[in-house]
C-alpha cells in the first residue's frame, strides 16, 4: 500500500509504501482511538446530563438519606423511652386506685352505709356513644397505653367522685355527732339527784328538779358534752357559778354550782374540754355539778342524753 503526503513544507510529494502488517496495525490503533474517545465522552455526558443528577448531588443525597436514619433511631429510642414512661404511670396509677378502694371500703365500714351506696369493689358503670374526639386525628400513640390510661382514669374519677361524696356524708355525721349532747359531763362522781319531781333539799316540800345532779370532790373537772359556743358564763341565781354552751340544731346546756369557770362568754369548746371546777356555789348543800339540757328552750330529761354514752 502507498501513501502519498502532499505539503508545502515537503517540497515535493512523497510517497510511503506500507505493508499490510503495518496497514493493519495502524488501522487497529487508530479504531481504538476512536472507541477509548466515545467511551470517555459517553461517561463524561452520563455523569454529568444523562441521568438528570450529578455526582456531587448524589453525595449529598447520601448524606441526608444517613441523617434521616441516624434520626429515626433516635426517634424510636425517644418513643420507647415514652412508652417505658407510660407503663410506669398506668402502674402508679394503678396502685392508687387499689388504694383509694381500700380507703373508700375502710371509710365505708367506719361510716356505717349501707352496702351498694359507695361500691368500690365494681368498675364504674359508663355508657355514650362513640365519637372520635378531633384532637386524636393523627395520633400515632399505641391504642393499648391509651385505652389503659383512659380505663384508670375514669376509674380514679369515679373513685374521687365516691370519695367526695363520702367525705360530705362523714363530716355531716362527724358534726351531728360532736354537736349532739352525749355523754357524761364528769370524770367521776355519782348521779345523786334526777330529773322530775322530788323533794326540795332545803324546804323540804315537793319540787321540780330541772336537771340532775352529780355528786363528787371539790374541784373535779366539768366536761363538756358536745362541741360549742359558750353564752353564759358567770352566776346566776340560784345556780352559783354556772357555764352554759349552745351546742346548736336547738340544743343547749348548763353545767352550775361550779367552783371556778374555765370558760368565757364567745368561746368555743370541744366535745370533752374541762370548761369548770365542781364547786357548791349558789343553792347547793355541798360539792355537786347541776347539769341541764334544753332543747329549743325546754329543758328536758337529761338522763337520755348520758345514756347515750359510748
Amino acid at each position: 500500500m502507498n501513501v502519498v503526503i502532499f505539503g508545502k513544507g515537503f517540497g515535493r510529494p512523497r510517497q510511503i509504501s506500507l505493508s499490510g502488517t503495518a496497514v493493519a496495525t495502524l488501522g487497529t490503533f487508530m479504531a481504538g482511538c476512536l472507541c477509548a474517545a466515545a467511551f470517555y465522552g459517553g461517561y463524561l455526558y452520563s455523569a454529568h446530563t444523562g441521568s438528570g443528577v450529578s455526582v456531587e448531588r448524589v453525595r449529598s443525597l447520601s448524606t441526608e438519606l444517613e441523617s434521616e436514619q441516624e434520626h429515626i433511631v433516635q426517634i424510636r429510642q425517644e418513643t420507647e423511652d415514652t412508652l417505658d414512661a407510660l407503663a410506669l404511670r398506668i402502674g402508679q396509677m394503678n396502685a392508687r386506685v387499689i388504694r383509694l378502694d381500700a380507703l373508700g371500703k375502710r371509710l365505708t365500714e367506719m361510716a356505717d352505709l349501707d352496702d351498694g351506696e359507695f361500691d368500690f369493689e365494681s368498675e364504674p358503670a359508663m355508657g355514650g356513644p362513640e365519637e372520635e374526639p378531633e384532637n386524636m386525628a393523627g395520633s400515632v400513640a399505641v391504642p393499648e397505653v391509651l385505652l389503659a390510661m383512659a380505663d384508670l382514669g375514669s376509674q380514679l374519677d369515679s373513685r374521687e367522685a365516691q370519695l367526695g361524696a363520702l367525705e360530705s356524708v362523714l363530716m355531716n355525721q362527724n358534726l351531728s355527732e360532736r354537736v349532739y349532747p352525749k355523754g357524761r359531763p364528769v370524770r367521776a362522781g355519782w348521779m345523786s339527784s334526777y330529773f322530775g319531781k322530788r323533794t326540795d333539799p332545803f324546804t323540804g316540800k315537793p319540787a321540780n328538779h330541772m336537771g340532775v345532779d352529780f355528786a363528787g370532790k371539790e374541784g373535779a373537772e366539768i366536761l363538756a358534752v358536745a362541741d360549742g359556743v359558750v353564752t353564759w358564763s358567770a352566776k346566776r341565781y340560784g345556780y352559783g357559778q354556772m357555764v352554759e354552751i349552745n351546742h346548736g340544731n336547738g340544743y343547749s346546756t348548763r353545767y352550775a354550782h361550779n367552783l371556778e369557770n374555765l370558760v368565757g362568754v364567745g368561746e368555743e369548746v370541744r366535745k370533752g374540754q374541762t370548761v369548770a371546777l365542781m364547786g357548791d356555789t349558789g343553792r347547793a348543800t355541798g360539792p355537786n355539778l347541776h347539769f341541764e339540757v334544753l332543747h329549743r328552750g325546754q329543758r328536758v330529761n337529761p338522763v337520755k342524753f348520758i345514756q347515750q354514752s359510748e
